[in-house]
Parts: C-alpha cells; sequence; structure tokens
C-alpha cells in the first residue's frame, strides 16, 4: 500500500511539475528545501525452464512491474530453423510429457489469435522462430499473462510447438483451437 501511495504523490509531483522532473519547488514559502522523489516499483519474476523428449530445451525468464504487462525472455535451442508455436497451456503438470500440460491457457473462453488479436487465448503468444542453428532468441511483450491475481501464469506450463502457428486464420479446423502448430516439442520442467 505504501508502494501505491508513494507512486500516486510521485505522479501528482511529476504532472504538476514537467519541467523539473525530480525535484519539487513550490514558490509558496521562502524557506521551503527542495526534496527528491524516489519511487519503488515492484517486479514479479518467474523462471521457466523447458526440456522435450528431443534435443529442445531452453530458458524461460517473466518479469511484470506492478500493474504492467508481462515480459517474456525466451532462449530456446535444439529447433528446427524457422517458426514454431509457444504458448502457455492451462497445467504445469508433465506427469505424462508435455500432453498432460492441457490446451492454451483460456480463462475467457474466446477463439485462438494472435498475440495482438483482441479474441484470443490468453496463452496465445504466436510464435518464435529459430535460425539456422536451431536457436529462437525472442522477448515477448503481453498483456494477459499476469504473474499474479486469478489470471496468473505461475503453475501453468510453456509449450514449444512442431509447427508454425497459424494465429487461428489458416482455414483449417485446429486453427481456432491450436493455430494448427503441431506436435509439443518441449514444456517445463
Amino acid at each position: 500500500m505504501q508502494a501505491v501511495i508513494a507512486a500516486m504523490a510521485a505522479q501528482a509531483v511529476l504532472t504538476a511539475f514537467p519541467s523539473r522532473p525530480f525535484l519539487f519547488y513550490p514558490q509558496l514559502s521562502p524557506t521551503f528545501t527542495p526534496i527528491s522523489v524516489a519511487v519503488a516499483v515492484e517486479t514479479k519474476k518467474a523462471v521457466a525452464i523447458i526440456k522435450g523428449g528431443s534435443q529442445v530445451e531452453g530458458l524461460i525468464s517473466l518479469s511484470q512491474p506492478t500493474n504492467g504487462p508481462t515480459t517474456v525472455n525466451v532462449l530456446v535451442t535444439g529447433l528446427k530453423p524457422g517458426p514454431h508455436g509457444f504458448h502457455v497451456h492451462e497445467f504445469g503438470d508433465t506427469t505424462n510429457g508435455c500432453i498432460s500440460t492441457g490446451s492454451h491457457f483460456n480463462p475467457n473462453k474466446l477463439k485462438h489469435g494472435a498475440p495482438e488479436d483482441k479474441i484470443r487465448h490468453s496463452g496465445d503468444l504466436g510464435n518464435i522462430v529459430a535460425n539456422a542453428d536451431g536457436i529462437a532468441e525472442t522477448a515477448i511483450v503481453d498483456n494477459q499473462i499476469p504473474l499474479s491475481g486469478p489470471n496468473a501464469i505461475i503453475g501453468r506450463a510453456f509449450v514449444v510447438h512442431e509447427l508454425e502457428d497459424d494465429l487461428g486464420k489458416g482455414g483449417v479446423e485446429l486453427s481456432l483451437t491450436t493455430g494448427n502448430a503441431g506436435g509439443r516439442l518441449a514444456c517445463d520442467l
């Protein structure tokens, strides 16, 4: 609560005095001493290690400032060159391999889509693209995968798929449910 109050105070000062973003000099009192304003922003962080039955493995790090979008930094190796569907699935269960992770995380019961689409599963993160060496490295910023709250992705699974996600626009039966992204190559351990 103190961080929220401090942030609100800082926002008020910064808005009122944009030409002096860090110092507050009221002209009302000649005895007033300038003060510095600092705001602490709580950032939530998480890490996921993914592994599959093949050579595919990787590291996913996540961070989310208070009330901000989640940044997902992805590094996956051992992939065939090209795009691979990348999703958050509903369960963090890997007792029977990646198939145990269930469907795409979809708390709002919408159709599959692209990350920028209004209608999409929350877990639809599009594609990661592997280079000629089989390495995919990217950063994804998304507002639908918070690290806390009722729709948090903590305890769920990231899954890398065999094929490119058609983002719900492929015109085949699986487009609107899975993006027709094929089998599951790797998921959280």
